[in-house]
């Protein structure tokens, strides 16, 4: 058998990663997605993903932008001295020039990639509110992503940080530019002309010593993808991805899609952390790394709202507007669109290092390699299933049992005779019935207003998004200052400096603002905390504290009053020991942190 093997290596040359998937799979097993076609577990899904994730590929026939959409802004980087100071700032005024209805022309190392365009957008001038150079919260010059992570830990309040972190992911446009014309509304293009913006944050170092930790499996953290003529394909093996195999399928022409990189990297779980407080919603990310000359995903467009974030190398992009109002801020991801089903691009560039493109939920894409250069992306991700109308689907349900509950004409019963004249048979009927039917319906509608719990069904919604959070990251000095620095240890044959001695005098606040959800539930009041989340989604269960309803105001206190401190004695509790209790207990589930250290090592 073993000759065998070798005559047959000999005959028909190296076997690759990929020929060997090919011919364990059999032509039954490819897993091939034509339009229309669900992707098997690890590839993309049609429904909302239950994984923290983001996509990236691919796009449909070009529509109408949904109502209020601009052509994307480009902030365009030169060379110049002053571009490069500019370049590190993060708040620099003025919107950028827009373009008129149609494309934009967008530069590439070969020439424009696309030329209907006429106008091409200036770069903004700095704005009166911009920081100032070397501003220590957002210059990202000094040490990279790291850099920039560490002087945020400088800030008291975590609020801050996520806005600042938001402000330095989409400068040099300002906030209230982007949220006016771009978020939800249209894609935004940033070519920054620095290489090193990003730096530290992911790299395909980083992508290869993961490989070599052994905690890789193929479709739980890794997609194999390729896609050509026309066809998408997932070539995840059974098991561990192991760096032979893995690379074999790389230099073989496959895309490597690293899923959920925050439970491999601490600097994107950092990164992230930070970024879920300024959404109010879950905070993902996955990273691809695509070879030279090659595409790995079909057009489609996805669920979230998307940053892309180039990392290495270079990716040419297109992007095209949701074809039909239907697809605008779409409530789930497209399967695979074909190249025949697209128009014409409303964005096409080729992204370098340090830039980013951000596109609304609904916008149609596809990324390829150009023939030079790998391309290693993260994108990050969120607001999924976080509209309006996924808020209604929680609050109607509890608005209507209310009403059922307590109000006598929603349980009175329907007029005996209205499958006579009501339905879809008798709905061009001229009845006098039918008309008091539905105006008795709309009335039941308005009159359920009355009874929809608005705050309650927030907090169902608060409580499942810190069931979604990655735990925080924390700066050294909150470790010192909290439980999870607390010194108690074993030593000199028995534990040592193991009591948390609280006093009334102890000055104390929470360790983050939105850590923490206060939820008045039929089995009591809960304290929803994220501090023992898992960095990977939803592997554990929702943490909670049963809290004494007289402990409420103390809760809210504290929330109040961050990010200051607040001496023990101040919380509204009846009697000291109680005071003493509910902040001893809140420092032990590391939800807590004190002005000082309550033990001096």
């Amino acid at each position: 058998m073993a000759a065998c093997g070798v005559e047959e290596r000999r005959r028909v040359g190296r076997l690759s990663a990929l020929s060997v998937y090919r011919r364990a799979a059999g032509p039954g097993r490819l897993e091939r997605r034509r339009r229309g076609t669900p992707l098997p577990a690890g590839g993309k899904r049609t429904k909302a993903r239950l994984r923290r994730g983001a996509a990236g590929g691919g796009g449909p026939e070009r529509a109408a932008p949904p109502q209020g959409a601009a052509v994307p802004n480009r902030v365009e980087r030169a060379g110049s001295p002053e571009a490069k100071q500019e370049d590190l700032k993060t708040n620099p005024s003025g919107p950028s020039a827009k373009a008129p209805a149609g494309n934009l022309e967008t530069k590439s190392p070969g020439g424009p990639l696309t030329t209907s365009g006429e106008l091409r957008a200036k770069t903004p001038a700095r704005s009166p509110e911009a920081k100032p150079p070397g501003d220590p919260t957002t210059s990202p010059g000094g040490g990279g992503v790291l850099g920039l992570l560490r002087r945020l830990g400088r800030l008291e309040d975590s609020r801050q940080r996520a806005a600042e972190l938001f402000r330095w992911l989409v400068a040099p446009v300002a906030l209230e530019e982007f949220a006016r014309q771009h978020w939800e509304r249209a894609p935004l293009l940033v070519q920054r002309g620095d290489a090193g913006y990003y730096a530290g944050l992911f790299s395909t170092a980083d992508f290869d010593a993961i490989l070599r930790s052994g905690d890789v499996h193929f479709g739980t953290h890794l997609d194999v993808t390729s896609y050509a003529e026309g066809v998408r394909e997932t070539h995840n093996p059974v098991g561990r991805a192991l760096p032979a195999v893995v690379w074999d399928f790389y230099q073989n022409g496959c895309s490597l899609r690293l899923l959920s990189p925050q439970a491999f990297s601490t600097t994107v779980w950092h990164f992230l952390s930070i970024l879920q407080e300024h959404f109010g919603s879950m905070a993902g990310a996955n990273t691809y790394l695509t070879p030279p000359g090659t595409q790995g995903f079909a057009p489609h467009y996805d669920d979230i709202e998307a940053f892309v974030l180039q990392l290495e190398g270079k990716k040419h992009w297109r992007v095209y507007s949701p074809r039909t109002c239907s697809e605008a801020l779409s409530q789930f991801s497209s399967a695979n669109l074909t190249q025949a089903e697209l128009g014409e691009p409303l964005l096409e560039v080729v992204l370098e290092a340090g830039d980013l493109l951000y596109f609304p939920r609904g916008f149609i894409h596809q990324a390829d390699c150009l023939p030079d250069a790998h391309s290693l992306h993260i994108t990050v991700s969120s607001y999924q299933r976080n509209s309006w109308g996924d808020f209604l689907e929680k609050l109607l349900p509890a608005a209507l049992q209310m009403a059922l509950e307590e109000d006598l004409e929603y349980r009175q019963g329907l007029p005996i005779d209205c499958l006579g004249y009501m339905g879809v048979a008798n709905s061009d009927a001229v009845d006098a019935r039918r008309t008091a039917f539905v105006e008795k319906v709309q009335h039941l509608i308005k009159k359920l207003v009355d009874y929809a719990p608005i705050d309650a069904a927030m907090d169902q919604r608060a409580k499942s998004f810190l069931h979604d959070c990655l735990p925080p990251v924390l700066t050294e000095s909150e470790k010192q200052l909290s439980v999870y620095g607390f010194p108690a240890r074993w030593q000199d044959g028995g534990p040592c400096n193991v009591d948390i001695l609280i006093t009334k005098d102890t000055e104390v606040r929470l360790l983050h603002h939105g850590i923490v959800r206060l939820c008045n539930e039929e089995a009591g009041v809960m304290l929803y905390y994220t501090t023992e989340n898992s960095r990977v989604y939803h592997k554990e269960e929702p943490k909670y504290l049963e809290i004494d309803p007289e402990y409420t105001d103390s809760i809210e206190f504290l929330l109040s009053s961050y990010p200051n401190h607040v001496s023990v004695d101040t919380l509204p509790c009846d009697a000291l020991e109680d005071k003493i209790s509910l902040a001893t207990l809140l420092f032990e589930k590391g939800i807590l942190t004190t002005k000082k250290p309550l033990v001096q090592v």
